[in-house]
């Protein structure tokens, strides 16, 4: 038993989708930047903080340029995938997102698909 919490303890963490979620059409819809910055959001879920996943533009700065970064969360939002529950201001506060779990699944939801 030991050994078993002790080799789990050891894998890296990892953000999981499941193989049919990328054969999805809403999936293939999906700008690039939009799919990146899904898997950010979704990288931060730990099973039980849905709706107050912070996203920052300081994070994603190195990647993507503001007005890229803009578009994409925009595009998740009207598209679904995801759903803001706080809005954030330019310098002071943040912005929350919830996974909506509509597409894709998500562990510690009640919904599937």
């Amino acid at each position: 038993m030991s050994s078993y919490k002790k080799s789990r303890r050891s894998c890296p963490p990892f953000v999981m989708i499941e193989k049919d979620t990328f054969q999805k059409k809403e999936w293939r819809e999906l700008g690039r930047p939009a799919k990146l910055i899904y898997i950010y959001i979704k990288a931060k879920y730990n099973g039980s903080n849905n709706g107050d996943l912070k996203l920052t533009y300081c994070e994603l700065k190195k990647e993507f340029a503001s007005a890229t970064i803009s578009k994409a969360l925009k595009e998740l939002v009207t598209k679904k995938w995801i759903e803001k529950t706080k809005h954030g201001g330019l310098f002071r506060f943040y912005c929350l997102y919830k996974l909506t779990g509509i597409y894709d699944r998500i562990r510690g939801l009640n919904k599937t698909r």
